[in-house]
């Protein structure tokens, strides 16, 4: 990235106006190639929110999570598929569109930013799913003890968003270009991603835990995240420690991944 480029005036404005027309190239593409479009942004977690809310209230007996456990589910399974989806496209973010990145003379950061906007995008589109939950609950459910209750809790959902994209955006700053240079690490990833779906409160919360595990879960930037996404509805799974660490963790990720971005730059360009 020259700095002509860097110092061009406008380049904030040009920077956006790029970011959100790759980011709806990207959405465009998603649901103009799929007969169910849009939809697959409600299914994909409607289905594994389905799936676990069977096999741990139908075949298993269930000693974690909290009543009604369909919408204690959807509250983390939403946020989780952004999450893994966007993590796993920053494995392939410089060379699925290699001769872009080495022609543009926009910041390089723009083809992580694109993932996390898109995706983030596909998750509001998600929310209707949650909704739905909560609207038949509120209107079927005759047992207090299950009935859902919205509070002030909900406040904290637009946070839980702002902090997951700190957290990607770090993360994406981070994955992308070691993925240029070591190609083991795209199935690494993967493999990542797999054990931290269980190793985060998704299916139980960060409550649940056993010690000492529940003193290592904290530490986990997505048990703050979840916790705050479950507030809107479930006060009582509230973990100023884990939130805390959360806060703490995703903005230190942020800094190592924009350091390690602007040292590895200039080497990526190379291995394209």
């Amino acid at each position: 990235m020259s700095h002509a480029a860097v110092g061009a005036p406008g380049m904030p404005r040009r920077y956006l106006h790029s970011l959100w027309l790759l980011s709806a190239r990207d959405l465009k593409v998603r649901y103009s190639t799929s007969f169910l479009g849009y939809f697959w942004s409600v299914l994909d977690p409607l289905i594994m929110s389905l799936i676990y809310w069977f096999v741990f209230t139908q075949v298993f007996q269930r000693s974690v999570g909290d009543e009604p456990y369909i919408i204690f589910l959807i509250t983390a399974l939403l946020p989780w598929v952004w999450f893994n989806v966007a993590v796993s496209d920053f494995t392939r973010a410089f060379k699925k569109d290699a001769r872009l990145v080495r022609s543009t003379n926009i910041p390089r950061s723009i083809w992580i930013n694109r993932i996390v906007l898109s995706k983030g995008m596909e998750f509001l589109f998600s929310l209707p799913v949650l909704v739905l939950f909560v609207v038949v609950n509120v209107m079927v459910e005759a047992d207090p003890a299950k009935l859902v209750h919205v509070g002030w809790g909900l406040l904290w959902f637009p946070v839980a968003v702002l902090l997951q994209i700190v957290l990607l955006v770090g993360l994406g700053l981070l994955i992308a270009p070691l993925c240029v240079m070591y190609n083991d690490l795209e199935r690494t990833t993967a493999l990542i991603l797999r054990a931290l779906f269980y190793a985060s409160p998704i299916i139980y919360g960060v409550q649940d835990l056993p010690a000492p595990f529940d003193t290592l879960g904290a530490f986990n930037p997505l048990a703050g995240i979840m916790t705050l996404y479950r507030m809107a509805f479930f006060p009582d799974q509230w973990e100023p420690v884990a939130v805390i660490a959360s806060v703490v963790i995703s903005f230190g990720i942020l800094a190592l991944g924009a350091w390690t971005f602007r040292g590895l730059e200039r080497t990526v360009l190379k291995e394209l």
